[in-house]
C-alpha cells in the first residue's frame, strides 16, 4: 500500500491549503487520532467520546481540529490523522485514487423531514435583490477550495436556478464568514447553526434550503487510509460502531428528540465543549440545537449521492476520468441507501 509523506500528499493534492499538526507520527496500537470540525455536524465523534463509547471498545481517541475539509484529506493520507468526518472533496477523491483514503461511511445528511444547511445572502447583496436562489445570476459564491463540498452546493443550485455562479476560493470557513459579512461575496451555502447564527444577528440572510436542491445529499462521510481499510478492520469496525452510538444519542436527543427535554440540554451541554466553547453557554445553546442535523444511522452511506457527487467532480474536470465508485468507497463496513 502506497504512504505518503504529508509533502507528497500536499503535491498530490494542488498544495490548495496547509494542514496542520505538522510531522505526527503514526500511532500503533488503538491510540487513534480523529479528525474534526468544530461544527455541531460533528458531534457523533464527540459524543462517542465523552460518553465513553470509543474507550468501551478499546480505542483511545485523540481529536485533532481542522478548518476546512481538504486538509483533513491530507493528514489521513500521511498518517497525521487515522480517522475523519467531512465532505467528499476533489482532494479525497484524487488522494482515494493515489491509494491513500477511503471513504468507509456515511455521516451528515439532508433529510426532508428534518433540518439541513442553508443558503446565505450576504446583507449588502440581500438588500439589492438577492432574496431568493432564484436571483443568483451573476452573483459571487464562497467556497474554501475548488472541489471543495461549497463548490459542489453552489453548482448545483446555479444549475437548476440557470444562473451563472463566480466562485471565490477563501481557504477557510472563518474567511468565508468574514467576506459575507463584509459583502466580499454575494452568498455562500452552510450548516444550520452557522446560518441561523449569521442570520439571526443580522450579519447575512436565509434564503433558501440546499435540501431544496440536492435531495438526500450525502454532506459528510466518514474516511480513514486505504491502509485502515483494508488491513485495521477490527478496529475500523470499533470505531464505526463507537461513532453510530454517538450519533444515535445525538438524533434522538436533538434532532427527532424523542429521548426527553433533560437529554436535549445534556446533548446541549456536551456538544459546547467543542463547538462555541468560546461563548457563554446561554448563547451558544440556541445556535447548537439550530445546528442539528441528521446523522445517518449506522453510519449508512448513501452510495446513490456519493456516485452523483463523483460524476459532476468529473463533469467538472476536477478529477480523472478513470476514477471509479469502488476507487473512493470501501463500503464492506456499512449499510448502502441507494
Amino acid at each position: 500500500m502506497t504512504k505518503f509523506t504529508r509533502r507528497q500528499s500536499l503535491v498530490l493534492m494542488g498544495a490548495a491549503a496547509t494542514a496542520p499538526l505538522l510531522a505526527s507520527p503514526a500511532l500503533a496500537g488503538n491510540k487513534i487520532k480523529v479528525g474534526a470540525l468544530r461544527f455541531t455536524s460533528h458531534s457523533a465523534s464527540f459524543v462517542a467520546f465523552e460518553r465513553g463509547y470509543f474507550a468501551d471498545l478499546g480505542l483511545d481517541v485523540e481529536f485533532k481540529f481542522f478548518q476546512a475539509a481538504t486538509p483533513m484529506a491530507v493528514a489521513i493520507a500521511s498518517g497525521d490523522i487515522d480517522y475523519a468526518v467531512t465532505a467528499i472533496s476533489g482532494g479525497l477523491i484524487s488522494l482515494a485514487e493515489k491509494g491513500a483514503a477511503k471513504v468507509i461511511g456515511g455521516a451528515l445528511s439532508e433529510h426532508p423531514d428534518y433540518n439541513g444547511q442553508k443558503i446565505l445572502a450576504s446583507t449588502a447583496a440581500f438588500g439589492a435583490g438577492l432574496t431568493s436562489p432564484g436571483h443568483l445570476d451573476g452573483k459571487s459564491f464562497g467556497m474554501t477550495q475548488a472541489g471543495s463540498s461549497f463548490h459542489y452546493m453552489g453548482s448545483q443550485i446555479a444549475k437548476k436556478e440557470g444562473a451563472d455562479l463566480h466562485f471565490k476560493p477563501l481557504n477557510k470557513v472563518g474567511a468565508i464568514i468574514g467576506a459575507l459579512k463584509s459583502g466580499q461575496i454575494d452568498a455562500w451555502s452552510i450548516v444550520p447553526h452557522i446560518a441561523s447564527a449569521l442570520d439571526g444577528a443580522g450579519k447575512a440572510h436565509i434564503i433558501g434550503n440546499v435540501a431544496d436542491y440536492i435531495p438526500n445529499y450525502q454532506v459528510t462521510t466518514v474516511f480513514t487510509s486505504a491502509h485502515n481499510a483494508a488491513n485495521e478492520r477490527a478496529k475500523t469496525e470499533n470505531f464505526l460502531k463507537a461513532f453510530s452510538m454517538g450519533a444515535t444519542d445525538f438524533n434522538d436527543s436533538l434532532v427527532r428528540m424523542t429521548a426527553g427535554a433533560q437529554a436535549a440540554d445534556e446533548m446541549v451541554n456536551l456538544v459546547h465543549k467543542y463547538v462555541y466553547a468560546d461563548k457563554p453557554i446561554e448563547k451558544a445553546a440556541r445556535s447548537i440545537r439550530a445546528g442539528a442535523m441528521l446523522i445517518n444511522e449506522g453510519a449508512a452511506l448513501n452510495a446513490t449521492s456519493v456516485k452523483d457527487q463523483l460524476s459532476w467532480f468529473k463533469s467538472e474536470g476536477l478529477v480523472k476520468e478513470r476514477v471509479s465508485y469502488e476507487t473512493v468507497v470501501d463500503d464492506s463496513y456499512v449499510k448502502t441507501i441507494m
